[in-house]
Protein backbone atom coordinates (compact mmCIF):
# COMPACT_ATOMS: atom_id res chain seq x y z
CA UNK A 1 0.00 0.00 0.00
CA UNK A 2 1.24 3.56 -0.70
CA UNK A 3 2.61 5.47 2.23
CA UNK A 4 0.15 7.98 3.68
CA UNK A 5 3.03 10.33 4.42
CA UNK A 6 3.62 10.76 0.70
CA UNK A 7 0.18 12.35 0.38
CA UNK A 8 0.41 14.41 3.56
CA UNK A 9 0.08 18.16 3.15
CA UNK A 10 3.08 20.29 4.13
CA UNK A 11 2.66 22.17 7.40
CA UNK A 12 0.94 25.52 7.11
CA UNK A 13 3.13 28.62 6.88
CA UNK A 14 3.01 30.47 10.20
CA UNK A 15 2.38 34.15 9.49
CA UNK A 16 2.39 37.25 11.69
CA UNK A 17 0.53 40.27 10.29
CA UNK A 18 1.22 43.86 11.35
CA UNK A 19 -0.50 46.59 9.38
CA UNK A 20 -0.68 50.26 10.30
CA UNK A 21 -4.23 49.88 11.66
CA UNK A 22 -6.01 47.13 13.55
CA UNK A 23 -8.65 46.89 10.83
CA UNK A 24 -6.02 46.65 8.09
CA UNK A 25 -4.22 43.85 9.94
CA UNK A 26 -7.46 41.96 10.45
CA UNK A 27 -8.52 42.30 6.82
CA UNK A 28 -5.19 40.92 5.61
CA UNK A 29 -5.35 38.10 8.14
CA UNK A 30 -8.91 37.18 7.09
CA UNK A 31 -7.93 37.19 3.41
CA UNK A 32 -4.97 34.87 4.04
CA UNK A 33 -7.00 32.55 6.27
CA UNK A 34 -9.05 31.62 3.21
CA UNK A 35 -6.04 29.60 2.09
CA UNK A 36 -5.27 26.50 4.13
CA UNK A 37 -1.54 26.91 3.50
CA UNK A 38 -1.40 29.77 6.01
CA UNK A 39 -1.68 29.73 9.80
CA UNK A 40 -2.11 33.29 11.10
CA UNK A 41 -0.32 33.12 14.46
CA UNK A 42 -0.57 36.78 15.44
CA UNK A 43 -2.38 39.94 14.30
CA UNK A 44 -0.76 43.19 15.46
CA UNK A 45 -1.07 46.91 14.82
CA UNK A 46 1.85 48.56 16.66
CA UNK A 47 5.62 48.17 16.83
CA UNK A 48 5.65 47.16 20.51
CA UNK A 49 2.88 44.64 20.01
CA UNK A 50 4.78 43.06 17.10
CA UNK A 51 8.06 42.74 18.98
CA UNK A 52 6.30 41.29 22.01
CA UNK A 53 4.46 38.72 19.89
CA UNK A 54 7.41 37.48 17.85
CA UNK A 55 9.17 35.24 20.42
CA UNK A 56 6.02 33.34 21.37
CA UNK A 57 4.25 33.30 18.00
CA UNK A 58 7.40 32.18 16.15
CA UNK A 59 6.13 33.05 12.66
CA UNK A 60 7.85 31.64 9.58
CA UNK A 61 7.09 34.93 7.81
CA UNK A 62 6.37 38.31 9.43
CA UNK A 63 4.42 40.72 7.21
CA UNK A 64 5.11 44.20 8.57
CA UNK A 65 3.87 47.58 7.38
CA UNK A 66 6.52 50.19 6.64
CA UNK A 67 4.27 52.76 8.34
CA UNK A 68 3.59 52.00 12.01
CA UNK A 69 2.68 54.06 15.05
CA UNK A 70 1.92 57.03 12.74
CA UNK A 71 5.59 57.04 11.68
CA UNK A 72 6.24 56.57 7.93
CA UNK A 73 9.28 54.29 8.30
CA UNK A 74 8.85 52.77 11.77
CA UNK A 75 8.53 49.35 10.13
CA UNK A 76 12.24 49.45 9.26
CA UNK A 77 13.17 49.57 12.95
CA UNK A 78 10.75 46.74 13.68
CA UNK A 79 12.23 44.68 10.87
CA UNK A 80 15.77 45.11 12.22
CA UNK A 81 14.73 44.23 15.75
CA UNK A 82 12.69 41.27 14.53
CA UNK A 83 15.78 39.81 12.88
CA UNK A 84 17.60 39.96 16.22
CA UNK A 85 14.69 38.53 18.21
CA UNK A 86 13.86 35.73 15.80
CA UNK A 87 16.52 35.29 13.07
CA UNK A 88 14.71 32.33 11.51
CA UNK A 89 11.60 34.42 10.78
CA UNK A 90 11.62 36.04 7.33
CA UNK A 91 10.26 39.63 7.13
CA UNK A 92 8.15 41.00 4.29
CA UNK A 93 7.64 44.78 4.25
CA UNK A 94 4.28 46.24 3.18
CA UNK A 95 4.91 49.39 1.15
CA UNK A 96 2.54 52.17 0.17
CA UNK A 97 4.33 52.36 -3.19
CA UNK A 98 7.42 50.85 -4.80
CA UNK A 99 9.51 53.99 -4.53
CA UNK A 100 13.27 53.65 -4.58
CA UNK A 101 13.83 54.90 -1.03
CA UNK A 102 11.21 52.56 0.40
CA UNK A 103 12.56 49.51 -1.44
CA UNK A 104 16.18 50.20 -0.50
CA UNK A 105 15.20 50.89 3.09
CA UNK A 106 13.24 47.64 3.33
CA UNK A 107 16.02 45.41 2.02
CA UNK A 108 18.63 47.36 3.94
CA UNK A 109 16.70 46.56 7.13
CA UNK A 110 16.80 42.85 6.29
CA UNK A 111 13.48 42.24 4.56
CA UNK A 112 13.35 39.15 2.36
CA UNK A 113 10.54 40.55 0.26
CA UNK A 114 8.63 43.74 -0.46
CA UNK A 115 4.93 43.94 -1.28
CA UNK A 116 3.14 47.04 -2.56
CA UNK A 117 -0.41 47.63 -1.30
CA UNK A 118 -1.63 48.29 -4.83
CA UNK A 119 -1.11 44.61 -5.63
CA UNK A 120 -3.63 41.83 -5.04
CA UNK A 121 -3.98 39.55 -2.04
CA UNK A 122 -3.21 36.68 -4.40
CA UNK A 123 0.15 38.30 -5.11
CA UNK A 124 0.76 38.65 -1.37
CA UNK A 125 0.03 34.94 -0.99
CA UNK A 126 2.65 34.16 -3.64
CA UNK A 127 5.09 36.57 -1.99
CA UNK A 128 4.75 34.90 1.42
CA UNK A 129 5.07 31.43 -0.06
CA UNK A 130 8.19 32.36 -2.02
CA UNK A 131 9.88 34.05 0.94
CA UNK A 132 9.04 31.10 3.17
CA UNK A 133 11.03 28.70 0.97
CA UNK A 134 14.04 31.02 0.92
CA UNK A 135 13.43 33.06 -2.20
CA UNK A 136 13.56 36.84 -2.47
CA UNK A 137 10.39 38.61 -3.57
CA UNK A 138 10.83 41.78 -5.62
CA UNK A 139 9.96 42.84 -9.13
CA UNK A 140 12.52 43.75 -11.78
CA UNK A 141 12.35 47.48 -11.10
CA UNK A 142 12.88 46.93 -7.38
CA UNK A 143 15.93 44.75 -8.05
CA UNK A 144 17.31 47.44 -10.36
CA UNK A 145 17.10 49.92 -7.47
CA UNK A 146 19.46 47.65 -5.52
CA UNK A 147 21.90 47.27 -8.40
CA UNK A 148 21.90 51.03 -8.99
CA UNK A 149 22.60 51.61 -5.30
CA UNK A 150 25.83 49.65 -5.70
CA UNK A 151 26.90 51.36 -8.91
CA UNK A 152 29.09 54.03 -7.31
CA UNK A 153 30.46 52.10 -4.34
CA UNK A 154 32.05 48.73 -3.68
CA UNK A 155 30.19 46.15 -1.60
CA UNK A 156 31.27 45.88 2.03
CA UNK A 157 33.51 43.12 3.34
CA UNK A 158 30.95 40.40 3.91
CA UNK A 159 31.06 38.92 7.39
CA UNK A 160 29.15 36.48 9.58
CA UNK A 161 27.43 37.31 12.87
CA UNK A 162 30.78 37.18 14.71
CA UNK A 163 32.40 39.62 12.28
CA UNK A 164 34.54 36.99 10.52
CA UNK A 165 35.29 37.92 6.92
CA UNK A 166 33.68 35.26 4.74
CA UNK A 167 35.20 35.83 1.32
CA UNK A 168 38.66 35.97 -0.17
CA UNK A 169 39.81 39.02 -2.13
CA UNK A 170 39.10 37.29 -5.43
CA UNK A 171 35.64 36.27 -4.26
CA UNK A 172 35.00 39.88 -3.24
CA UNK A 173 36.01 40.90 -6.76
CA UNK A 174 33.41 38.49 -8.14
CA UNK A 175 30.74 39.92 -5.82
CA UNK A 176 31.59 43.45 -6.96
CA UNK A 177 31.18 42.43 -10.60
CA UNK A 178 27.84 40.74 -9.91
CA UNK A 179 26.49 43.81 -8.12
CA UNK A 180 27.42 45.80 -11.23
CA UNK A 181 25.18 43.49 -13.22
CA UNK A 182 27.94 41.78 -15.22
CA UNK A 183 27.37 38.37 -16.82
CA UNK A 184 29.73 35.43 -16.19
CA UNK A 185 31.42 36.10 -19.55
CA UNK A 186 31.91 39.79 -18.73
CA UNK A 187 33.29 38.90 -15.28
CA UNK A 188 35.71 36.43 -16.88
CA UNK A 189 36.93 39.06 -19.32
CA UNK A 190 37.38 41.73 -16.64
CA UNK A 191 39.21 39.45 -14.18
CA UNK A 192 41.07 37.48 -16.89
CA UNK A 193 39.57 34.16 -15.80
CA UNK A 194 37.76 31.38 -17.65
CA UNK A 195 33.97 31.28 -17.46
CA UNK A 196 34.25 27.86 -15.80
CA UNK A 197 36.42 29.36 -13.05
CA UNK A 198 33.97 32.21 -12.56
CA UNK A 199 31.11 29.72 -12.17
CA UNK A 200 33.08 27.78 -9.55
CA UNK A 201 33.80 30.98 -7.64
CA UNK A 202 30.11 31.91 -7.68
CA UNK A 203 29.07 28.48 -6.37
CA UNK A 204 31.55 28.78 -3.50
CA UNK A 205 30.36 32.31 -2.72
CA UNK A 206 26.75 31.13 -2.62
CA UNK A 207 27.74 28.32 -0.25
CA UNK A 208 29.64 30.63 2.10
CA UNK A 209 26.84 33.20 2.24
CA UNK A 210 24.03 30.64 2.45
CA UNK A 211 22.29 31.97 -0.67
CA UNK A 212 21.29 30.33 -3.94
CA UNK A 213 20.82 33.17 -6.44
CA UNK A 214 22.56 36.36 -7.53
CA UNK A 215 19.63 38.42 -6.26
CA UNK A 216 19.95 36.93 -2.77
CA UNK A 217 23.69 37.61 -2.84
CA UNK A 218 23.09 41.25 -3.78
CA UNK A 219 20.57 41.57 -0.94
CA UNK A 220 23.02 40.04 1.52
CA UNK A 221 25.72 42.52 0.51
CA UNK A 222 23.28 45.43 0.51
CA UNK A 223 21.88 44.68 3.98
CA UNK A 224 25.42 44.40 5.39
CA UNK A 225 26.38 47.73 3.88
CA UNK A 226 23.32 49.44 5.35
CA UNK A 227 23.98 47.83 8.74
CA UNK A 228 27.58 49.04 8.75
CA UNK A 229 26.35 52.58 8.04
CA UNK A 230 24.33 52.55 11.26
CA UNK A 231 27.12 51.16 13.45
Amino acid sequence: MPSTSANAKPPAIRVLITDSTRMGSQLLADALRRHSQFDIVSVCATADETLQALPSAKPDVAVISLKLDEQPTKGLDVCRQARLLLPESKPVLLLESSKREAVLGAFGAGARGVFCRTESVETLRKCISAVHIGQVWANNNEILFLLDAFADSAPPRLTDAQGTVLLSKRQQDIVRCITEGLSNREIAERLKLSEHTVKNYIFRIFDKLGVSTRVEMVLYAFSQREQQKTE
